[in-house]
Order: structure tokens, then C-alpha cells, then sequence
């Protein structure tokens, strides 16, 4: 029978009973929670409180393991270090619930462990439920507070995800003291030094694995270590409303983005710089840009850095190429200027070596874009070839050969991306000039500024035969910008329209969807009354079909105790009869068992009297026997023969010990045996003559 229980339904384990129960937000429904490895059920002490209850976890298949036994033992040594409380588990087994797994297999090995009551981060999370900068320090400090004590014990949770992470912080049932704001739950991939891998791993949580490990399992000492930072940096980035704002849905970030340079990680690392200082924005850099788990920063690493944190507001400035790259991704796409250089902040310049009031960069570092835009190219990304060529070309001289260069790789690979009749409609100039791609090159430059070969040298020989192609390209982006800018305004003129047009048209459905809402609650009333009338007359007519049940069932307990009456007298009737017989057969059996009892006596008597008669016979015989062999001996001592005489004596000895008692009471028979003993110890004894 599947275990598939109602609330209020009662199970009794271990010796002590609970009861299933009753989901908050659906009454009439189970409180229970699905998950990769089963499902986890409330049960509630009869006689505790209900901060005690329990959780009842029943795996699927594939996870009852009977090694979780030996897993749960060995964990509950943790069950002392805050946020574990879950660690406190006990395994049902067959040797020890055997009645009730026989009633429901689905329990075998299932495990019982406290219930951890508020929410989980992945309710806050999908809820875009904002928090005070004080709850989330607070969150923060207890989650790297967890993860630091696991680590110096070399434990790992192998699963750190939003919704394994719970926060009683915010339960609605009255905790005792001393309760951990954040527990971690699902533990059952934990990684310890001490405990055997499981057969079966999961490979991390999306939003939180990082796409750089192994997917074929996470189970080491530092599995928790990226997880965590990514938990840790919501934590604290979910006190600005932006961020929140930002989230892609069950997590901060998608899948897909982790440790890329995508909008939502700049937008972040920025937030955390800005509120919470530059030492927690380079913790979660050193963890995003990791290339290993072991090289990401340690929880007690985290926990000292928030530890030195205060609740109060603070702002604090962040390297300029961070915050350029983190506003190209807020900036207006369609926004640009004249004048390129001035969409650049003066301190991006700077940190890029640029001289003031020019666009030339140093040419080992548009060296270094060059080739690598052109490996992306050769390797069939041609998206990203072109966003680091657009890159490289913000900050080349202006009419050299390398712009010229430039210029004509951009075009051709638009040329290969977009159809033509879109080149007519986006001028190239505008899209070069535009404060996306302004500060978004800065950035670029930053991160990959280094040594490489100078560009100027391989493209000199080229700068003759393109020179004039520039021109050419020059006025034809002049003309197309101006086209671009009018076919923008009338764009925007038409997207206002549109908006203006869709806001009534969602006011017109709003009402719509509001008459008929009311129209299916009048509905849904008039349902309800005449379901109430079905269900008094179907009840009406079950008391009238009881109460005939009733009376037929009375009249049939009468004809039947009657005919029961009736067979019982002549039960009685023949017990008697048989009695009689039995009684009359026991006295025959007496009689022939006595007599058969004398005629045993009388023939064992018989028998002994015989056995008797021979015995007595036979020792005569022996006593005779004796004095022949006595005498023997007394001859061959007188002859001479002291061997004959012992033989004989030696005879004589061992006949007389088999019946001892019997001899010695005969005549001399005893002074006999004595004489030849003494002769058998000493043959210079003389044997007299008896």
C-alpha cells in the first residue's frame, strides 16, 4: 500500500504518535514538499509542541539505500553545529519498523528528522521579496557562519541551492531561543572525509552550479564553495530593489550565464561594491571569474569580511572599469554623440594609458583584440568577432591604416550577420558611436589589455588600397546616420502610439475580465445553493434507506437467533449420545489395559526368576573355575614355572573382579585373590595351600 496520507491522519514511529499535517495555503491537503531525491511530509507530536514536529522524508526508488543508515549515524555527530539541526535523523529499517514499512513499503528506509519551519531563500527569491540591509546582513553572516564551521570539519553539503537553504528567521511559529536563521536542508549528498560516495550524485542546482565543473557529480570538500558565494551575494544584493528587480525568476541569475560577463553579474557586483564595499565585490569576483572550486574564497573568508560589515549605509566608489562595464549595460543602445571619446569617462581613458583629448591606445593592446576577434572569426563566432573589433576601433588613430583596417572587417562581417535591407535602416557610424558601445570598448580594453604583436606592421602594406574605400564609406555612413536618426524618431512617435493604444486595450479587457468574474462568482453561488439542496435531499433519503436497513436487519437477527436456539438443543442432545459412549469405550479400554498390565508383570517375573536361576548357575561354575586356577598357580610355583604361575594368577584375578561382591562372601575365595596378588607385586611370595 503506496503511503499517500490525508491531514489528521495518525502514524505511530518509533513508539511515538503524530499526526499528518494540514498544508497552510491548502486546506484538506497534506503540508507536504517534493523533491529530487522524495517527499518530504509534517508530522505533528500528539503530546508536544508544534516547534517539535518532525519531517518524514520518503525517498523514490531509486534512493532508498541502505547505506543511509551507517550515513544517518555518522551524521548525527553533526547535529550540534547551527544550521544542521537536520542532521538529527533516524533511518526506518526494517529490523526495527517492520510492522509499519509491511503496511507501507513506500517507508522503507525512509528517515524522520525535525521540521524546519519558515520559509526557503527560493520563496524570497520568487516572491521578489525585498529586504532591510540589517536581515540581509544577518542572512549572509548565518549562512558563511554555517558553511565556515562545515568547512574546518571538511564536510560540504553537495546540493547548496535556494531551496535547500531555510530560513526560520522569518517562520511564524514561536521557536525557542537559540535558533539558527538560516538551517540547510536535504543533506543527503553531504561530502565527509569519513563517509563512503554515494551511489548516486547530483551535479548542482541551476543558478547555482558553475558551468565550469564536472556535471558528472558534485562531491568534494569544496563542492559548497560557488554555490555559496552566489547565495551569499543574493543575500546581500536582495537589500536594493534594483537587483530584485533583475532577478531572471527561481534564482538571481539563469543557467546560461554562469561565469559569463553578462548584464546581471555587473549589475551585482557593482550593487555589492556600491552598498557593501569593495572587499565583498572582490570575494564574489575572485568566485565568479574562478576556474576551479578550490579557487574560490572559503567561507571564513566571507564571514570575516561580513563580520566587519555595519548595518548602516555605505557607498563606496568602484574600479572604474567595473562601473563602465556595469553602465553600458544600463545605457540607452540607441543613445550616441559626435565625438567619441568624450562617451568615455575621463578615468577609463586614464586607466587604459590613453593621452588626453586623443582615441590612440597603446598598439599591443588593439593588437591583442585584433587577433583574438580574428580567431573568434576563423572559429565561426562571428557575433563576438565583431563586438571586439567595434571595441578595438573606438580607440585607433583616426584615418591611419589599422581604422581603415578595422573599418572594413566591422562592415564585412554586418555584412554577413545582417540581411541588406537592415543596413539600410541601422547607420554603421550611429551603432559605433552609440554609449553602449562607447564604454562596453573600455571595458574590453581593461580586461584584456597585454602584450601582443603590434598591428600597424601587418596591415601597413594595406593602407594605400583601403584609403580611399574609407572615404567612400565615410559619406555613406554620414547619409545613413541621418537616415537612422529620422526612422528613429518616427519609431519612437510610433512605439508611443502603440503604448498608449495597448494601455487602453488593457483597460477595456480589465473590465471585460472583471463582468465576467462577477458574473462566474453569481454563477458559482447559485452552484453551490443547489448543490447544498442535492446534497439534503440525498441525505434525507439515506436516513429513510438506514432506517428501513434498520428493521429488516432487527427481524433478521431474530429469525436467525431462533434457528441458532434450535441447534444448539440438538447440539446439546448429541453431545450427550457421544458422551455416553466415549464414557462406555474408556471403561473397555480400562478393563483390557489391566489385564494386559498382569500379564507383563507376571512374565517379567517369570523372566527375572530365569535370569536369577542362571546366574546362579554360571557363578558355581565360576567358583569352581577359581579354585582350579588358585591351584594352578600353586602348582607351578611348587615346579618351578613362575610364568605359569602368574598367568594363572593373572586369571584368576580378572575373573574374580567381575563379580567382586559375589566372591568374596564364597568359602577362602578372598585369602585366595590376596595370596595371588601379593605374588604378582613379588613372585618370592609363596602361595600356601588353601
Amino acid at each position: 500500500m503506496t503511503f499517500q496520507p490525508n491531514p489528521g491522519d495518525g502514524i505511530v514511529v518509533n513508539g511515538r504518535a503524530y499526526t499528518v499535517g494540514q498544508h497552510p495555503a491548502a486546506p484538506g491537503v497534506a503540508y507536504a514538499q517534493a523533491g529530487r531525491q522524495g517527499i518530504v511530509y509534517q508530522l505533528i507530536p500528539v503530546d508536544g509542541e508544534l516547534y517539535e514536529a518532525k519531517a518524514l522524508k520518503v525517498f523514490f526508488p531509486k534512493f532508498r539505500i541502505p547505506a543511509m543508515v551507517y550515513q544517518s549515524e555518522h551524521m548525527g555527530s553533526y547535529r550540534e553545529i547551527p544550521g544542521l539541526q537536520v542532521s538529527s535523523r533516524e533511518v526506518l529499517t526494517p529490523e526495527r519498523n517492520g510492522d509499519l514499512i509491511a503496511e507501507y513499503p513506500d517507508l522503507l528506509y525512509a528517515v524522520i528528522m525535525p521540521w524546519i519551519h519558515g520559509c526557503t531563500w527560493f520563496d524570497v527569491i520568487s516572491d521578489q521579496r525585498n529586504l532591510g540591509r540589517s536581515e540581509s546582513l544577518m542572512l549572509a553572516k548565518a549562512l558563511a557562519a554555517i558553511g565556515s564551521s562545515m568547512e574546518q570539519r571538511g564536510l560540504a553539503h553537495c546540493d547548496l541551492s535556494a531551496p535547500n537553504v531555510m530560513l526560520p528567521f522569518f517562520s511564524e511559529v514561536k521557536l525557542p531561543e537559540g535558533t539558527a536563521a538560516v538551517e540547510l536542508v536535504d543533506v543527503e549528498q553531504m561530502y565527509s572525509p569519513k563517509m563512503d560516495r554515494p551511489d548516486v550524485l547530483l551535479a548542482g542546482s541551476p543558478g547555482y552550479a558553475a558551468h565550469r565543473t564536472v556535471h558528472s557529480g558534485l562531491w568534494s570538500a569544496y563542492a559548497d564553495r560557488f554555490a555559496g558565494a552566489v547565495i551569499i551575494a543574493e543575500m546581500l544584493g536582495w537589500s536594493d530593489s534594483a537587483i530584485v528587480n533583475r532577478a531572471w525568476g527561481e534564482s538571481y541569475f539563469d543557467q546560461h550565464e554562469m561565469q559569463t560577463p553578462c548584464e546581471r553579474y555587473f549589475l551585482l557586483k557593482k550593487s555589492l561594491g556600491q552598498r557593501w564595499g569593495a572587499r565583498i565585490s572582490d570575494l564574489f569576483g575572485r568566485a565568479w571569474d574562478s576556474q576551479d572550486l578550490s579557487s574560490c574564497p572559503t567561507f571564513g573568508e566571507w564571514l570575516i569580511a561580513l563580520s566587519t560589515l555595519s548595518e548602516e549605509e555605505v557607498v563606496e566608489e568602484i574600479p572604474a572599469a567595473s562601473a563602465a562595464a556595469a553602465a553600458a549595460n544600463a545605457s540607452d543602445e540607441g543613445e550616441a554623440a559626435p565625438e567619441r571619446s568624450k562617451e568615455v569617462p575621463a578615468e577609463v581613458i586614464a586607466s587604459l594609458g590613453i593621452e588626453p583629448g586623443t582615441r590612440e591606445v597603446n598598439d599591443n593592446v588593439v593588437g591583442r583584440l585584433f587577433h583574438q576577434a580574428r580567431d573568434l572569426e576563423k572559429a565561426g563566432n562571428l557575433s563576438g568577432a565583431l563586438e571586439i573589433f567595434r571595441s578595438a576601433y573606438h580607440f585607433v588613430k583616426k584615418d591611419s591604416p589599422l581604422e581603415v583596417e578595422l573599418a572594413a572587417a566591422i562592415q564585412g562581417l554586418e555584412e554577413q550577420l545582417r540581411p541588406v535591407e537592415d543596413t539600410s535602416n541601422k547607420g554603421f557610424k550611429a551603432l559605433l558611436l552609440s554609449r553602449k558601445f562607447m564604454i562596453s570598448s573600455a571595458a574590453a580594453l581593461v580586461i584584456l589589455a597585454g602584450s601582443a604583436i603590434t598591428v600597424n606592421q601587418i596591415l601597413a602594406e594595406k593602407a594605400e588600397s583601403r584609403q580611399m574605400d574609407a572615404e567612400r564609406l565615410a559619406e555613406q555612413q554620414a547619409q545613413q546616420e541621418q537616415e537612422a536618426r529620422r526612422q528613429q524618431e518616427e519609431a519612437a512617435k510610433k512605439e508611443e502610439e502603440a503604448k498608449i493604444a495597448e494601455a487602453e486595450r488593457l483597460k477595456e479587457e480589465e473590465a471585460k475580465k472583471s463582468a465576467e468574474a462577477e458574473q462566474a462568482r453569481k454563477e458559482q453561488e447559485k452552484a453551490d445553493l443547489q448543490a447544498k439542496y442535492d446534497k439534503q435531499a440525498k441525505y434525507d433519503a439515506y436516513l429513510a434507506s438506514v432506517e428501513e436497513k434498520k428493521k429488516k436487519q432487527e427481524l433478521q437477527e431474530k429469525y436467525d437467533n431462533q434457528a441458532k436456539y434450535e441447534a444448539y438443543l440438538a447440539q446439546q442432545e448429541e453431545n450427550k449420545k457421544k458422551a455416553a459412549q466415549d464414557e462406555a469405550a474408556a471403561k473397555a479400554a480400562a478393563q483390557a489395559a489391566a489385564e494386559a498390565e498382569a500379564n507383563r508383570k507376571a512374565q517379567a517375573k517369570a523372566a527375572q526368576q530365569a535370569q536369577a536361576a542362571q546366574l546362579q548357575k554360571q557363578r558355581s561354575q565360576n567358583v569352581v573355575e577359581l579354585v582350579a586356577l588358585y591351584n594352578k598357580a600353586y602348582n607351578a610355583q611348587v615346579a618351578g614355572n613362575k610364568d605359569r604361575a602368574r598367568n594363572a594368577a593373572h586369571e584368576f584375578i580378572n575373573l574374580y573382579n567381575k563379580d567382586q561382591s559375589y566372591y568374596k562372601t564364597v568359602g577362602k575365595m578372598s585369602s585366595r585373590r590376596n595370596n595371588l596378588q601379593k605374588f604378582m607385586s613379588d613372585d618370592s611370595h609363596w602361595i600356601p595351600k588353601l
